[in-house]
C-alpha cells in the first residue's frame, strides 16, 4: 500500500477546513497509508524550510505545491501516483508551504513541482484540495465513478 505523508507549514484552524480534510482523510483510508505532518509557521522562510526538510522521510518521493509549478490534470496526478507504486516508491510526500510560500531548498529537494492553478489560494484551502485531488487520483486508478 502506497504511503502518502502530508507535509504542511502552519495548523489549520478553522472548523471547516478541518472538517472538509478530516472527510478525505476517512476517504483516503481505503486506499493508502496516510500521515499529516505539520510544522509550525514562524515567518522566516529559511527556518520553515528546514523544518519541512528535516520531516521529509526517507527514500520519499517529494511533490512540492508552488505556483511556478507544472499544471497537472487529476489523470496525470493519478498516473503520477501510479507510476510511483509501479517503480517501487512506497512513499510519496506532498509539501504545502505557508502564507510566504515555501523555502527554495525544498522546491529544489521535490522530484516534482506541481501547482494547483496559476491563481493563488490560501494554504489552508490548498490542503482540502489537494487531498480532495490526492482522492480522486485514487479512485481513478481504481477504475471507479467518482471522477467523470
Amino acid at each position: 500500500m502506497l504511503g502518502i505523508r502530508l507535509l504542511c507549514v502552519g495548523r489549520l484552524k478553522e472548523p471547516f477546513y478541518i472538517q472538509a480534510c478530516g472527510e478525505y482523510e476517512k476517504r483516503l483510508s481505503r486506499y493508502c497509508s496516510y500521515s499529516l505532518t505539520e510544522v509550525p509557521e514562524t515567518g522566516d522562510l529559511r527556518r520553515d524550510g528546514q523544518a519541512v526538510l528535516e520531516k521529509i522521510p526517507p527514500g520519499a518521493r517529494v511533490v512540492a505545491l508552488c505556483v511556478e509549478g507544472e499544471a497537472a490534470s487529476s489523470p496525470e496526478l493519478a498516473g503520477y501516483l501510479h507510476r510511483c507504486a509501479l517503480e517501487g516508491h512506497s512513499r510519496v510526500c506532498f509539501v504545502i508551504g505557508g502564507s510566504d510560500g515555501l523555502n527554495p531548498a525544498v522546491k529544489q529537494r521535490a522530484h516534482w513541482r506541481l501547482s494547483m492553478s496559476p491563481m493563488t489560494f490560501p494554504h489552508h484551502l490548498a490542503r482540502v484540495m489537494l487531498l480532495e485531488q490526492i482522492y480522486r487520483a485514487f479512485t481513478i486508478n481504481e477504475g471507479g465513478k467518482y471522477h467523470k
